[in-house]
């Protein structure tokens, strides 16, 4: 076997492999000998078939076979022994001669490949660069102390109701007399919040409830007959619920009203840690602060929008392998039409410079994340999860768990390193060029992306 690479110019070439009947002629008969021993043909014991029978019916194929996984195996090793950095994958030549197996024994298979272009992408100082600040307003301030102030509420026992009360008791079925239902339904321990029932003049029973005073009302009215909500308060399965539609009363034995915190040293304690502020002014400055670093992974996706705008500038006038790109894009993707491809090539063409860039800059930067980089990236995302609902403070080994399991999905750890690495990519980027800095309204960011 011989192969050989044509270079037609800087990003297209072909790999000749020429295949002699010695490369696949042992392959080839061990395959016939392994096929003789299974096969199941009527009028032969297993395993007793004729060679020539054999050779009759199967040769061809199996010589077929057996000379195109040489070839896909030649070319592989090829490509990766000669360092050979291509796009895609190769294609079978445009020139490609038709191959005669039924009359030769020595074939020439050529194929058409794309060389990924040289690019030597130079960032200075001259280089320079818009970084947009978003600057935080008076009322996304106000929003998260607001936030603060309902996590960090306490509850706190009343004597009448308020709407949004939790109201405790003790709940007994009635019947039609509105005395107590005989088997019927007890629960000492009820708890409901008459906010959350769907039915106004159930809800309005409620309003001017007292310690110690007992109501009367129908919780199958009250919550519109919905089987979860009701089996959830009654106690008992879905399936029960269609059997206890009637009145109920609650013996009101606690209320209980949430007081959201008060902007006091207390709540400054427990949202930045013991003594870090100690005023609400400060308070609300370092709140600012805070926020102004949670907008900042915004103004670095405009930055890496903008950088990626600036490196396809600096590398517009190399050559790509564009014809071999559309046929490669037209076998990898057959549900694409050729006039999708055509009108989307472009946009596809610059993701695919682009994606080369940030290999080249990776490489030379030596950019590289390891397994401790993945789980502190993933744990992270987990404590804001949490705190979307309210749950912060969440102990170590319960952060590293939902982390592991995170990083477990492939798309997810796919997900995760793609990202630690373009944000390696981004602080790279900020100290290679000159930064000028502008502070910008939530607004004004906004209208920049849509651009």
């Amino acid at each position: 076997m011989n192969i050989t690479l044509h270079k037609e110019d800087s990003v297209n070439a072909v790999i000749t492999v020429d295949i002699v009947k010695a490369d696949y002629k042992e392959k080839v008969e061990k395959s016939l000998k392994d096929l003789r021993r299974s096969a199941i043909i009527p009028g032969f014991r297993k395993g007793m078939v004729p060679p020539e029978y054999i050779r009759q019916k199967y040769g061809k194929s199996v010589q077929v076979e057996e000379i195109n996984k040489i070839v896909s195996e030649s070319l592989t090793d090829y490509i990766q022994e000669n360092k050979l950095d291509i796009l895609g994958e190769p294609l079978s030549s445009e020139k490609q001669a038709p191959i005669d197996f039924d009359n030769r024994e020595d074939f020439t298979f050529t194929f058409d490949i794309a060389l990924s272009p040289i690019m030597d992408v130079k960032l200075t100082k001259k280089d320079k660069m818009p970084y947009y600040k978003i600057q935080v307003p008076d009322n996304m301030i106000d929003s998260q102390i607001e936030n603060f102030k309902a996590q960090y509420g306490t509850h706190e026992s009343v004597k009448t109701y308020k709407d949004r009360d939790i109201i405790k008791g003790r709940l007994v079925e009635l019947n039609e007399n509105k005395e107590p239902e005989a088997n019927g339904i007890i629960n000492d321990s009820a708890v409901l919040m008459p906010a959350y029932m769907t039915n106004e003049e159930e809800k309005a029973k409620f309003a001017k409830a007292k310690l110690h005073s007992a109501i009367i009302f129908n919780p199958h009215t009250a919550y519109t007959g919905n089987e979860a909500e009701l089996a959830s308060f009654l106690q008992i399965k879905k399936e029960e619920v269609k059997n206890h539609t009637g009145d109920f009363s609650i013996e009101i034995n606690e209320i209980t009203r949430y007081k959201e915190g008060e902007i006091n040293q207390k709540l400054f304690d427990k949202v930045l840690g013991a003594g870090t502020v100690d005023s609400e002014e400060a308070f609300r400055e370092k709140i600012k602060e805070n926020l102004s670093l949670q907008l900042t992974p915004e103004s670095d996706y405009k930055f890496i929008l903008d950088a990626r705008d600036m490196l396809l500038e600096k590398v517009a006038d190399i050559p790509y392998p564009e014809a071999f790109l559309k046929r490669w894009l037209a076998v990898a993707e057959p549900e694409r039409t050729p006039e999708s491809l055509e009108e989307n090539f472009p946009k596809i063409l610059n993701d695919l410079k682009f994606h080369l860039i940030k290999e080249q800059l990776i490489e030379e930067n030596n950019i590289t994340i390891d397994e401790g980089e993945m789980q502190e990236y993933a744990k992270r995302a987990v404590r804001a999860q949490f705190a979307q609902y309210g749950m912060s403070n969440l102990p170590d080994d319960l952060l590293d768990n939902y982390a592991s399991d995170m990083l477990k999905k492939k798309e997810t750890y796919r997900s995760i390193g793609d990202k630690i690495f373009e944000d390696k990519l981004i602080s790279i980027l900020k100290k290679k060029v000159t930064l000028k800095p502008q502070e910008i309204s939530m607004e004004e960011f906004q209208k920049l992306i849509k651009k």
